[in-house]
């Protein structure tokens, strides 16, 4: 039985894999995902099946995921779901603009309350950092926002490594959720020797490469969303990451599992993951994913995958 593990310095306890649930009312992200029944059924078949952590943001959407999300939570005890959501974007003058102000972040926290139809959040992340605000400041806002009941945990997003070192100043962080997947391990230098050392979560976004590492596709995939844009789905670069992908089949072939569970195993062995949210489009996706944590990778499969990874 796998057990649950903290978020850093937190008393929130979550299994290892979570629902990232940016496809659930995250029309702005992938325009053909219009079924917004569907992506409740993914939070529902999350939660019935034990991934209780769901992750979320204003920006889904924007706004929609957090109020379908805020649907279903009806459905289930409080008690029963790890609610994690994030916010910094607001509009000025027709712009989206970012905001770490302490201002902007109680209101922020208390509109998602709204939309989520709860009274806490589990996990609350200063999604993107803004040019003004001192990022002790910020954090400081959501450690009163700690103290009177509203968040559990605190967590910031896509913040550089001297950012997340200004915003721990007092130790207040928990989380921090930035981009990391075999096809992009840079966070193994800049962020893990810190946040091991101060007893901080790393939760990685995009972690199976929007699916490029789940051995879906081939040579000749094409796409049409979000993927198209991304460096690793183009080109040569795009072919050589086939060739990576194909090797992990192999290596997941004696387990009898998914090639995408072999790779969130992996990214459970690293220092500071201590959690994952792959995301999900539909429900049988989300009972996959939660097989990844009951793997054991043998030491011999954990040096293959990163010697695949490091050439």
């Amino acid at each position: 039985m796998t057990s649950y593990v903290k978020l850093g310095k937190s008393d929130v306890s979550v299994y290892p894999i979570g629902l990232g649930a940016n496809a659930v009312g995250g029309h702005n992200i992938y325009p053909n995902m219009l079924d917004e029944e569907v992506g409740k059924e993914v939070v529902r078949a999350a939660i019935n099946n034990g991934i209780h952590m769901i992750d979320t943001a204003y920006g889904y959407g924007p706004k929609r995921s957090e109020e379908l999300i805020g649907e279903v939570m009806k459905e289930f005890r409080r008690d029963e779901i790890v609610l994690a959501t994030k916010a910094s974007q607001k509009n000025v003058d027709g712009k989206v603009v970012m905001d770490n102000s302490p201002s902007f972040l109680r209101q922020a926290v208390d509109e998602a309350l709204t939309r989520l139809q709860t009274d806490y959040i589990d996990l609350f992340y200063i999604h993107f950092p803004d040019e003004d605000t001192p990022k002790a400041e910020a954090v400081g806002v959501l450690n009163d926002l700690k103290d009177a009941g509203k968040i559990r945990a605190i967590g910031v997003s896509n913040f550089s490594l001297e950012q997340l070192k200004d915003a721990n100043q007092d130790g207040y962080v928990d989380v921090i959720q930035s981009e990391y997947n075999l096809l992009n391990r840079s966070a193994e230098d800049t962020y893990f020797p810190y946040t091991s050392e101060h007893n901080i979560t790393f939760i990685p976004y995009f972690p199976l490469e929007s699916g490029l590492l789940a051995g879906k596709y081939d040579e000749n995939s094409t796409f049409q969303d979000i993927r198209a844009r991304r460096p690793n789905f183009q080109g040569e670069k795009y072919k050589e990451n086939i060739a990576k992908v194909q090797q992990l089949k192999d290596i997941a072939i004696p387990y009898e599992e998914e090639v995408a569970n072999i790779v969130l195993a992996w990214y459970l062995t690293q220092s500071s993951v201590d959690a994952i949210i792959p995301g999900a489009k539909r429900p049988e996706q989300v009972k996959i994913n939660k097989r990844a944590a009951e793997i054991t990778l043998k030491d011999s499969d954990i040096k293959a995958i990163d010697d695949i990874f490091n050439n």
